[in-house]
């Protein structure tokens, strides 16, 4: 059997999936990086028209996966997720564009109420902080914008939880490390810019404090040798 499907078609079917059967109100960011993903390269990705390109991570550097466990939460993910879609909808209405990508300017956002304020705030910032990242890949200067994301997604977006908060510190934490953060939201994975020659030691190391205080933790990617 032959299905004539490239990868952006696999990813809004896979998108389709979340809206229609499982009532997630969910972007298409996680289904192209699934699809599109490939060692050792970056994925740019404009969700409005689905253009994209990939970058090479910069030489000498790996990317560290590590799952910090199912964390207590007041609500459920997919919940959360659909309150935080319809905030940001709110916000855009409130502010007179089609979407928070459409703001020129932080003024006006830092004018709504909260958490409306906050949470488009973070929409903004986090645009920025991608085309940042695109224009100085440097593993340094990537890491602080990825420890600035995490920040963001904590206070601003408040999709993490105490697990999350607490891995991508002890990743920040380590030598070897430029960089970490939350990515997913609630029930997602603590990514982290590594020293190639590091990752595993990292991996390692922080698994280890993680579990010293009782959580149960694992290693995505690389896979564990």
């Amino acid at each position: 059997l032959s299905i004539d499907l490239d990868d952006v078609r696999i990813a809004q079917l896979a998108q389709q999936v979340e809206l229609q059967d499982a009532g997630v109100r969910c972007g298409i960011v996680d289904f192209m990086a699934s699809s599109l993903a490939v060692p050792d390269q970056a994925v740019l990705l404009d969700t409005r028209s689905l253009r994209f390109r990939k970058l090479p991570l910069s030489a000498g550097t790996a990317v560290l996966v590590l799952d910090p466990g199912t964390g207590e939460s007041p609500q459920r993910p997919n919940g959360l997720c659909n309150q935080r879609r319809a905030e940001c909808e709110e916000a855009a209405r409130l502010l007179g564009v089609q979407s928070l990508r459409d703001v020129e300017h932080l003024e006006p956002i830092e004018a709504l109420p909260d958490p409306l304020r906050r949470r488009a705030r973070h929409v903004f910032t986090e645009n920025a902080r991608v085309l940042r990242a695109m224009a100085s890949p440097e593993p340094r200067a990537l890491g602080e914008l990825m420890n600035a994301s995490h920040a963001s997604r904590r206070d601003d977006y408040e999709n993490s939880t105490p697990e999350a908060d607490l891995m991508v510190e002890l990743l920040q934490a380590q030598p070897g490390v430029h960089g970490a953060r939350l990515t997913g939201g609630l029930g997602g994975a603590c990514v982290a810019l590594c020293d190639a020659q590091d990752v595993q030691q990292v991996a390692r190391e922080v698994l280890a404090q993680y579990r010293r205080r009782r959580h149960h933790a694992r290693q995505l990617v690389p896979n564990a040798q």
